[in-house]
Protein backbone atom coordinates (compact mmCIF):
# COMPACT_ATOMS: atom_id res chain seq x y z
CA UNK A 1 0.00 0.00 0.00
CA UNK A 2 1.25 3.47 -0.82
CA UNK A 3 2.63 5.60 1.98
CA UNK A 4 1.70 9.28 2.10
CA UNK A 5 4.06 12.06 3.15
CA UNK A 6 3.78 15.81 2.95
CA UNK A 7 6.02 18.02 0.87
CA UNK A 8 7.11 19.63 4.13
CA UNK A 9 8.24 16.25 5.48
CA UNK A 10 10.23 15.71 2.31
CA UNK A 11 11.73 19.18 2.58
CA UNK A 12 12.78 18.79 6.20
CA UNK A 13 13.78 15.12 6.21
CA UNK A 14 15.08 14.78 2.66
CA UNK A 15 15.48 11.46 0.89
CA UNK A 16 15.79 9.71 4.24
CA UNK A 17 12.02 9.77 4.59
CA UNK A 18 11.67 8.32 1.10
CA UNK A 19 14.05 5.50 2.01
CA UNK A 20 12.04 4.78 5.16
CA UNK A 21 8.61 4.93 3.58
CA UNK A 22 9.54 3.05 0.39
CA UNK A 23 11.51 0.35 2.21
CA UNK A 24 8.74 -2.19 1.52
CA UNK A 25 9.05 -1.55 -2.24
CA UNK A 26 5.83 0.41 -2.55
CA UNK A 27 5.32 3.89 -3.85
CA UNK A 28 5.26 7.04 -1.75
CA UNK A 29 2.69 9.73 -2.48
CA UNK A 30 3.82 13.29 -1.77
CA UNK A 31 1.06 15.72 -0.88
CA UNK A 32 1.21 19.46 -1.42
CA UNK A 33 -1.28 21.57 0.52
CA UNK A 34 -3.29 18.45 1.31
CA UNK A 35 -3.58 17.20 -2.28
CA UNK A 36 -1.80 14.25 -3.84
CA UNK A 37 0.78 15.76 -6.17
CA UNK A 38 3.67 13.33 -6.81
CA UNK A 39 4.41 9.62 -6.70
CA UNK A 40 7.90 8.35 -5.92
CA UNK A 41 8.73 4.77 -6.88
CA UNK A 42 11.71 2.57 -6.16
CA UNK A 43 13.65 2.31 -9.43
CA UNK A 44 13.00 -1.44 -9.73
CA UNK A 45 9.26 -0.88 -9.63
CA UNK A 46 9.50 2.01 -12.11
CA UNK A 47 11.53 -0.14 -14.51
CA UNK A 48 8.99 -2.96 -14.21
CA UNK A 49 6.05 -0.63 -14.91
CA UNK A 50 7.89 0.92 -17.85
CA UNK A 51 8.57 -2.55 -19.26
CA UNK A 52 4.87 -3.41 -18.93
CA UNK A 53 3.95 -0.19 -20.73
CA UNK A 54 6.35 -0.97 -23.59
CA UNK A 55 5.09 -4.55 -23.83
CA UNK A 56 1.50 -3.31 -24.08
CA UNK A 57 2.51 -0.88 -26.84
CA UNK A 58 4.22 -3.70 -28.73
CA UNK A 59 1.14 -5.93 -28.45
CA UNK A 60 -1.07 -3.08 -29.66
CA UNK A 61 1.23 -2.48 -32.63
CA UNK A 62 1.23 -6.18 -33.54
CA UNK A 63 -2.58 -6.21 -33.35
CA UNK A 64 -2.80 -3.14 -35.59
CA UNK A 65 -0.51 -4.78 -38.15
CA UNK A 66 -2.55 -8.02 -38.06
CA UNK A 67 -5.80 -6.06 -38.51
CA UNK A 68 -4.36 -3.99 -41.36
CA UNK A 69 -4.57 -0.73 -39.43
CA UNK A 70 -1.32 0.55 -40.92
CA UNK A 71 -0.28 2.90 -43.69
CA UNK A 72 2.72 2.19 -45.87
CA UNK A 73 4.08 5.36 -47.46
CA UNK A 74 7.23 7.31 -48.09
CA UNK A 75 8.60 9.76 -45.56
CA UNK A 76 7.57 12.64 -47.82
CA UNK A 77 3.96 11.41 -48.09
CA UNK A 78 3.84 10.80 -44.35
CA UNK A 79 5.01 14.35 -43.58
CA UNK A 80 2.42 15.79 -45.98
CA UNK A 81 -0.37 13.65 -44.48
CA UNK A 82 0.36 14.58 -40.87
CA UNK A 83 0.92 18.23 -41.70
CA UNK A 84 -2.62 18.47 -43.14
CA UNK A 85 -4.19 17.78 -39.91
Amino acid sequence: MAQIITANDLKTKGVTILDQEASDGNEVIVTVRGKNKYVVLPIDKYNYLRECELEAALLETKRDIKEGKIIKESVEKHIKRIARG
